[in-house]
């Protein structure tokens, strides 16, 4: 199917700007997950094997997940299993509800299979995320795999009361989620990267771990534009505050050398660029990340993935588990079915039998890598 996706549904909806194509699919996704004959159709077409992966506590059947800005405000919930994701990450959700940047604010540039976005943290708000999540248990309708929730700052809470709105967001959806990523590290909200310093991110942290009762896992995603001393930094944090794992990475601000004049002009466009040209920068960023821990740190993996190889570089670089976003976009709904059965072939030609079993093997064997980011 995924030949039907590229020659007829991609087409059609590339005729139309990035958001309102994302609008219409997310609208399709949120009628399909009301239907349970619909949940049951989807899975027989998009479900892959299973290739289970036990991290901090909980049970993922695949390590391939539905990375955070596809479903935002949690109206698709019970799609994310019948797509066959291993679990999935709503979000960002802030503490009041925001309308997110001017449009236009999402954009292709099909030719290097990318995304840029500049998208602003657009959701409901944390109260209203948490009726609709609460409607969803009560319908019986919450899926098997782990759900995650992205939690971001609202754009008019100044950065000295940070900790305070993603307390406020955190204590309304504790109870709702199985785990939780601070997200300190999107480009599009201002100056919300400097909450990546280490005493911002330890104020956070500290705040939401005092009121973490139930211990849900708490993780932080980290930009690729870090030099690699300043993800030391944020290392530093790991063990004073618990933290169950790092997601590696979100979107970069970079932008490669381009002398295309069609693509150079997309490339000038502000915000988080994802996809293909994200790729080799977050796989450092894993190896880096897995190097520095010694491997005991879980690292989920986000950053240009679409096909089983791109997905095996970055678990044997140090990722236990990877998010998909822009390959959902450009290969189609099948691309999880793809990549899982890729990977169990890949295992079974290693002689190895669980996923985690090859996470980081490569690692050590690989070059040394620089200290400073390289542009």
């Amino acid at each position: 199917m995924s030949w039907i996706y590229k020659a007829v549904v991609r087409p059609t909806f590339f005729k139309r700007n990035s958001e309102e194509a994302h609008n219409i699919v997310i609208s399709q996704l949120r009628w399909a997950a009301q239907r349970r004959w619909a949940l049951k159709l989807s899975e027989c077409f998009f479900k892959g094997q299973r290739l289970p992966v036990n991290l901090f506590g909980l049970n993922f059947p695949n390590p391939i997940g539905l990375a955070a800005g596809m479903d935002k405000a949690g109206e698709a919930v019970p799609m994310g299993e019948s797509l066959g994701f291993g679990f999935s990450e709503l979000g960002g959700v802030t503490q009041h509800e925001q309308s997110g940047n001017p449009k236009p604010r999402m954009f292709r540039v099909i030719e290097d299979e990318a995304l840029i976005n500049r998208m602003g943290f657009n959701n409901p708000g944390a109260d209203s995320i948490a009726k609709r999540l609460i409607d969803l248990r009560k319908d019986n309708l919450w899926p098997a795999h782990p759900v995650g929730i992205n939690l971001g700052k609202s754009k008019i809470t100044p950065l000295e009361k940070a900790a305070e709105d993603y307390l406020y967001s955190f204590n309304q959806l504790k109870n709702l989620a199985d785990f939780f990523v601070i997200n300190v590290s999107s480009p599009n909200t201002p100056n919300l990267r400097q909450l990546q310093d280490k005493a911002a991110l330890d104020e956070i942290l500290s705040a939401l771990q005092s009121n973490n009762i139930n211990q849900k896992p708490i993780l932080v995603k980290v930009a690729p534009d870090l030099e690699f001393d300043a993800l030391d930094e944020i290392l530093e944090l790991v063990n004073p505050h618990r933290l169950a794992g790092l997601v590696a990475t979100n979107t970069t601000i970079a932008r490669p050398k381009e002398t295309n004049v069609n693509k150079t002009k997309l490339y000038l466009e502000k915000g988080g660029l994802s996809g293909r040209p994200l790729s080799a920068r977050s796989t450092e960023v894993i190896r880096h990340l897995y190097r520095q821990t010694k491997g005991t740190l879980p690292i989920i993996g986000v950053g240009g993935i679409f096909s089983s190889e791109d997905a095996w570089e970055k678990i044997t670089a140090g990722a236990s588990l990877l998010q998909i976003y822009s390959g959902l976009v450009y290969e189609g709904p099948q691309i999880n079915r793809s990549i899982l059965k890729g990977l169990a072939r890949r295992l079974a030609n290693e002689g190895l039998t669980s996923i985690l079993d090859a996470v980081g093997t490569v690692s050590y064997t690989h070059l040394t890598l620089p200290t400073k980011r390289i542009v």
